[in-house]
């Protein structure tokens, strides 16, 4: 009964640690990388390889105003970062680390995962709409569509690989690819999956809701001090959470030789977060238009054969 209780707690507290440290992590990593393939030196002034640099950044958030504007909505101006980042603690709730080692072994993680996504766009909604600020308020209206319409086509790519397992349970499915990952026979879904996750995260080439050169900073414009700081911790957790669950979809989770299963985890999303950095280094941003474009006339009718097809497989395998 004991043993029920605290295991549960002690795997929260690391997540929640590892979330908040990993965010801090993943902005000098982002910084170093973008540098390294934009051939230029990043961070290298503030302690060793520059890796103090982020300690000085959280001490500038934390000792900055945070002012409120008088013309926002007080309550809902508050509460809406802390909405963005508990739904993305949430997630990892149902995300296996390793065999045992998970908050929440639900049958239904891969719909939880999906609702909390689904509950993220209030942080963010509520977040323009509170600051009485057009850009604000144009930022939240473009992530709100943005959101709502990939996380249609993120579902609709997840579902090959809930057909071939015959499971929501993300323990199942990584078990499932003891054989084969799902990288393989369900290429098409890995792909529609991690665009949807670039939009989910509103990451480049998909950050039109943040988009300096026209919204200033979209939907947070009007935030500061640690508010603005749990937007960017949310925005990071989110890149992780995502490359987690690639991993536990497509690429086996935990499994692999030789090395504990908790290292070959880290290692696969280690890869992925930084395939999300290399993105922002080497695309460009696209218009509004032609990102709902590309979701609805492409990835739409692309997730839907997908579907037909891995139907039609199962079907004949059986």
């Amino acid at each position: 009964m004991v043993e029920t209780i605290i295991k549960p707690l002690l795997i929260i507290a690391f997540v929640m640690g590892a979330g908040l440290s990993s965010s801090a992590g993943l902005i000098w990593l982002e910084r170093r990388l973008l540098a390294v393939w934009q051939d230029r030196l990043g961070p290298n002034r503030v302690g060793p390889f520059g890796l103090f640099q982020v300690i000085a950044d959280m001490i500038k958030i934390f000792l900055k105003e945070d002012w409120i504007p008088p013309f926002a909505d007080r309550p809902v101006f508050l509460i809406a970062p802390a909405v963005l980042v508990i739904t993305v603690l949430m997630s990892f709730a149902v995300v296996p680390f390793a065999p045992g080692i998970v908050v929440a072994d639900l049958n239904v993680g891969v719909l939880f995962f999906l609702a909390m996504s689904s509950l993220g766009v209030y942080g963010i909604a509520l977040g323009g709409w509170s600051s009485n600020n057009k850009y604000a308020l144009l930022g939240a209206v473009r992530a709100t569509a943005q959101m709502l319409s990939y996380e249609i086509f993120m579902g609709l790519a997840i579902m090959g690989v809930v057909m071939l397992t015959g499971s929501f349970n993300l323990n199942t499915i990584v078990l499932a690819q003891e054989s084969m990952w799902f990288c393989v026979p369900q290429f098409v879904g890995l792909v529609i999956f991690l665009i949807a996750g670039f939009a989910e995260a509103h990451r480049l080439p998909f950050d039109l809701p943040e988009a300096e050169s026209e919204l200033i900073a979209g939907f947070h414009t009007e935030y500061s001090g640690i508010k603005f700081g749990m937007f960017f911790v949310g925005e990071y957790l989110g890149i992780t959470l995502i490359s987690m669950i690639t991993v536990t979809l497509f690429f086996g989770g935990w499994l692999g030789p030789i090395l504990p299963p908790v290292v070959w985890f880290a290692l696969k999303t280690f890869v992925l977060i930084c395939i999300f950095i290399l993105m922002r280094a080497t695309l460009a941003r696209p218009r509004y238009d032609q990102l709902m474009h590309f979701g609805w006339v492409v990835l739409l009718p692309l997730a839907l054969l997908n579907l037909l097809v891995t139907g039609a497989v199962v079907l004949a395998l059986q």
